[in-house]
């Protein structure tokens, strides 16, 4: 009976943290993989963004202070590029083998099967989809207005709009990551419940917290008014709401 307590939860998430353990070498690479192909990147998408429409208001003047600066935002957006590779490479690994995992864990055998490949191909396709869902929201819905908020503050001010290239293009390529993993929630709060390892009831009955993390992410990244951190934060919590809706319709 002590054994059997011992193997809650904390069996599981033993079992997959010894299973990152031995994955350690391969997220490493593919995060420096991301990182040395995204400095190239990186200057592409920068005059990508200064040659674009829309994503510098009307009056807004954008100045280079120093000459590292541009270096310093290349490596930036690198390291960004190998944080998002590296959680592809995790979530991708998690897919396929992550059954496995809770029933080492668990301490049960139960015979091998090819569904490791189907769960892979699933968890990849709704990752590139809501990846998508997270891009276009970022680039219809929430640079555009926040762009726009920040030049009309400083104007209603009587300021001149003069924003630092690192700080803008920073600003739109971190609304943009920083939309796109948000979207990742209901894959994740699925797969969680879906393997054991998390409680149903341990997320809905922790709905303040959720709602707090929420607004403490909208605040780190949008301007600090209710509109702007609703925007931001908003997302994760109706789609937390609706993986839930999701696991509660389809699970047996």
């Amino acid at each position: 009976m002590a054994e059997g307590a011992d193997l809650l939860p904390r069996a599981e998430l033993r079992a997959i943290f010894a299973h990152l353990r031995g994955r350690a070498t391969l997220l490493a690479s593919m995060f420096v993989l991301g990182f040395v192909g995204g400095y190239p990147l990186a200057e592409v998408l920068i005059e990508m963004l200064l040659d674009a429409d829309g994503y510098r208001p009307v009056g807004v003047e954008i100045i280079v202070l120093q000459p590292m600066e541009v270096i310093l935002l290349k490596l930036r957006i690198a390291s960004q590029i190998g944080v998002g590779l590296f959680a592809v490479t995790l979530v991708s690994d998690l897919a396929w083998n992550g059954r496995r995992i809770i029933q080492e864990g668990k301490r049960i055998a139960v015979p091998s099967s090819g569904g490791g490949i189907a769960r892979f191909l699933t968890a990849f396709l709704y990752l590139t989809i809501l990846a998508g869902l997270g891009f276009a929201y970022a680039h219809e819905i929430l640079i555009p207005f926040l762009l726009d908020y920040l030049a009309q503050d400083a104007s209603a001010a009587g300021l001149d709009s003069t924003w630092q290239l690192r700080s803008w293009i920073g600003f739109i390529i971190g609304l943009y990551m920083g939309s796109m993993l948000s979207f990742q929630v209901p894959l994740v709060v699925v797969a969680l419940i879906r393997a054991g390892i998390v409680e149903r009831t341990v997320i809905t009955d922790n709905r303040a917290f959720f709602w707090f993390a929420a607004a403490v992410i909208g605040a780190f990244l949008s301007p600090p008014d209710p509109l702007s951190m609703f925007l931001v934060g908003g997302p994760m919590l109706v789609l937390l709401e609706l993986a839930l809706l999701i696991e509660r319709a389809t699970s047996r």
